[in-house]
């Protein structure tokens, strides 16, 4: 009874954890886009992009907000079966409570704008503009990577692109995803008549993209290096030994000379590659190394699977 009680609370808690993330999430995102985005007609593609288009045909009659959740609620409600039962109200609820976070953040941003960095009526030159389109992708990508991290998304062109994908099954998700934020930046280009905002948006996109896979991938970059060598028992021993690193020996066959040898497998942190460089062209200069990035590990030494 204890031990189920104490599930209970454990689920509970991880519960609470993840509606906090979209909270913080959406907090941040919504903050990006009121302070950097929509205020300098940066429109980096996604339901965001043409909220802001939008905002601007209107001369500002409709909030950016209500755009949006204007524009989520049916994709919302098409793509229910796309998005799996267990996300439904954790998207339902991201992609509300991001749109009123746009609209009640925004007189705190008109005021953080106005006091700190250029004012609607006042003309920003182009290394402002881009510096906020910088500052704004990085925010943004923040925020989405918190609210992707948690289990949810806040609808939008992703989940329009998985529609999509269902009745044009011979495009991926990623090139439909591709497609609709590309031509969401041409139209504002279209709209706003300038070709730099364009340019400006890529910078804000491809920046959000990069920050949201360091958060859902990691940013705790290790190396794989893979070490073929006639002398692979000595070297797995001494790098098992000096850098307290687990080697892994896998078979391979050499398709030139057909001799069978092992491949050595070891993954390191980046201050301990230098040493291991070392460690192998003092026992065999003519080891074969491949060195590869790792986003992430997960297990002893590294990272703990709860942490993820």
């Amino acid at each position: 009874m204890k031990k189920m009680k104490a599930m209970s609370e454990s689920k509970i808690f991880e519960v609470c954890k993840e509606y906090l993330l979209i909270i913080i999430g959406s907090i941040i995102t919504a903050a990006s886009i009121n302070i950097f985005l929509v205020p300098y007609k940066i429109a980096p593609g996604g339901v965001s992009g043409i909220a802001t288009v939008i905002y601007y045909l209107t001369n500002g009659s409709i909030s950016v907000g209500i755009i949006m959740l204007v524009l989520n609620v049916p994709l919302f409600i098409m793509g229910i079966k796309y998005i799996g039962k267990k996300f439904i109200v954790r998207t339902l609820f991201s992609t509300v409570f991001l749109s009123v976070a746009i609209d009640v953040t925004e007189p705190l941003a008109n005021s953080f704008i106005e006091k700190f960095l250029l004012g609607y009526d006042q003309m920003a030159s182009y290394s402002d503009v881009l510096l906020y389109s910088i500052f704004g992708g990085f925010l943004m990508g923040l925020g989405l990577g918190m609210v992707l991290r948690s289990g949810a998304t806040t609808g939008g062109t992703d989940l329009a692109a998985k529609i999509v994908h269902n009745f044009i099954p011979g495009f991926t998700v990623g090139q439909i995803l591709l497609f609709i934020d590309t031509s969401v930046i041409i139209f504002a280009a279209i709209s706003f008549g300038s070709f730099q905002l364009a340019l400006y948006a890529i910078v804000t996109l491809y920046i959000s993209s990069q920050v949201i896979d360091a958060i859902l991938e990691g940013v705790n970059f290790a190396k794989a290096v893979f070490i073929i060598s006639d002398k692979s028992d000595e070297i797995s021993q001494k790098l098992m030994t000096t850098l307290d690193r687990g080697v892994t020996a896998l078979k391979g066959t050499g398709m030139y000379t057909g001799n069978d040898r092992e491949v050595l497998l070891c993954v390191v942190h980046r201050g301990q590659l230098k040493q291991l460089k070392e460690i192998v062209n003092d026992i065999d200069k003519k080891a074969f190394v491949i060195l590869t990035d790792v986003r992430e590990v997960l297990g002893e030494g590294f990272k703990n699977y709860t942490e993820t």
